[in-house]
C-alpha cells in the first residue's frame, strides 16, 4: 500500500465501464485471446507516454497489474471515491472463436448481488446477431424484469453494424423497456474485434429509428469524434462518454482539451458522461478520477476556438448526476458510508 493518500473530493461518480475480466487462464491458448492482450499491453504507449513524473501520486502499487477479483475492483473504487461501478462482464466471444464467454451475467450477478449498494448489474448482452436476436431480447427481458437491471452493454465488434437492420427488434424492446445501453463506438482497441462495425456515424441510424433510446457512446468515438459529435446533435438520446480517453488529460492535454472542448461545443455537458474503462487495472481508475477531476481547458484554446472552461457544476454532472438521472438512482455518495 502507498504511504500517499489518494486524495478524496466530494463528486459523487458511477462508472458505466468497469470491467469484470475475470480469470481466462483457460482460454489463454486461443490465438484471439493472445492478440487481445498484447493489445492491450500496446495501449499503455498512447495512454500513458507523456504523463509527468508523480503524476499519479498516492496509487496503490498493487493496481498497477490485473486482477479477476471483484473485490479488488472495489477496495481500488473506496480508495479512488468511486461510488457506484457498473459491473460489465467481459465477453469477448470472438477471440475464442465463439466457443466460450470469458465471464457470464451470473458471474457478474454473483459480485453485485454481494455489494448491492456498490455495484449495479451491467449485462453483457453481446453478441446479439452471433447468437440470435430472439435469445438477446429474451436475455434483455429476463434481467430487466426479473433482476432490476437498468443498464446494458453492447460491444459490436464481436458481432455486427451498430445499423445492422437484423437488430432492430432488440433496439426496439430496449427502448420499450427504458434501459440505457451502452455502446461502444470508434476503433476496436483489441484485435480481433472488427472496428468498422463500430464507427459512430451508425448511430445515426438507430437514434433515428429509436428516438427514446437511452444510448451511452463509449470513448468518444475515437477517432472518429467529430462524427459523434454530430449524431449527438442532432439526436439528444445520444450521450458521448469519455471512458478510456481520460489518462490523456494527464499524458496529453491539449489532445484531451480538443476532444472534450469539441464535445462541449455540440452538446451541453448534462450530455456528457464519464467512465474509468477499467480491464481490471486500479491504476485506470484512479486515472479517470484524477485526470478529470484536476484537468481545465487551457485559456488559449478556449480563445482560439471557442471551447467552454470547464466548471464544478459540469464536473458534478459528468462524474456522475448525468448517468444517475439516466439510470434513475440518487447521486449521493456510497464511499466511506456504512
Amino acid at each position: 500500500m502507498s504511504d500517499t493518500a489518494f486524495e478524496q473530493d466530494d463528486y459523487f461518480k458511477i462508472d458505466p465501464e468497469l470491467h469484470l475480466v475475470g480469470d481466462i487462464s483457460a482460454y489463454e491458448h486461443f490465438p484471439g485471446v493472445q492478440m487481445w492482450w498484447r493489445a492491450i499491453d500496446n495501449i499503455r504507449r498512447p495512454l500513458l507516454q507523456g504523463t509527468p513524473e508523480g503524476a499519479l501520486a498516492g496509487i496503490d502499487p498493487a493496481h498497477l497489474g490485473k486482477t479477476p477479483d471483484p473485490e479488488d475492483l472495489l477496495a481500488a473504487m473506496d480508495r479512488y471515491g468511486v461510488d457506484i461501478g457498473c459491473l460489465l462482464p467481459e465477453s469477448m466471444m470472438d477471440t475464442t472463436g465463439f466457443s466460450s464467454r470469458w465471464v457470464s451475467n451470473g458471474d457478474m450477478a454473483v459480485a453485485v448481488e454481494k455489494h448491492p449498494d456498490r455495484f449495479m448489474y451491467q449485462p453483457n448482452i453481446s453478441p446479439i446477431k452471433q447468437r440470435g436476436v430472439d435469445n438477446a431480447v429474451w436475455e434483455l427481458e429476463y434481467w430487466v424484469k426479473e433482476r432490476g437491471a437498468r443498464i446494458f452493454k453492447f460491444y459490436p465488434p464481436e458481432d455486427t453494424y451498430i445499423n445492422d437492420p437484423d437488430l432492430w427488434p432488440f433496439y426496439r424492446k430496449a427502448e420499450e423497456l427504458g434501459i440505457v445501453l451502452d455502446i461502444h463506438t470508434g476503433f476496436s482497441w483489441v484485435p480481433p474485434g472488427k472496428s468498422k462495425y463500430a464507427v459512430p456515424i451508425l448511430l445515426d441510424d438507430v437514434a433515428r429509428d429509436f428516438p427514446e433510446l437511452k444510448i451511452v457512446a463509449f470513448h468518444m468515438g475515437y477517432p472518429h469524434c467529430d462524427d459523434l459529435n454530430m449524431v449527438a446533435l442532432g439526436h439528444p438520446n445520444v450521450y458521448p462518454c469519455l471512458s478510456l480517453l481520460i489518462p490523456w488529460a494527464i499524458s496529453a492535454p491539449r489532445k484531451f482539451a480538443k476532444i472534450i472542448g469539441e464535445a462541449l461545443r455540440f452538446v451541453p455537458a448534462e450530455r456528457i458522461i464519464w467512465g474509468t474503462d477499467c480491464a481490471g487495472f486500479g491504476v485506470q481508475i484512479a486515472a479517470a478520477v484524477q485526470g478529470f477531476r484536476e484537468f481545465q481547458i487551457p485559456e488559449d484554446m478556449q480563445e482560439a476556438y471557442g471551447y467552454p472552461a470547464i466548471t464544478d457544476d459540469d464536473r458534478r454532472k459528468i462524474f456522475g448526476e448525468n448517468l444517475a438521472k439516466l439510470i434513475g438512482i440518487e447521486p449521493k455518495r456510497r464511499v466511506g458510508k456504512p
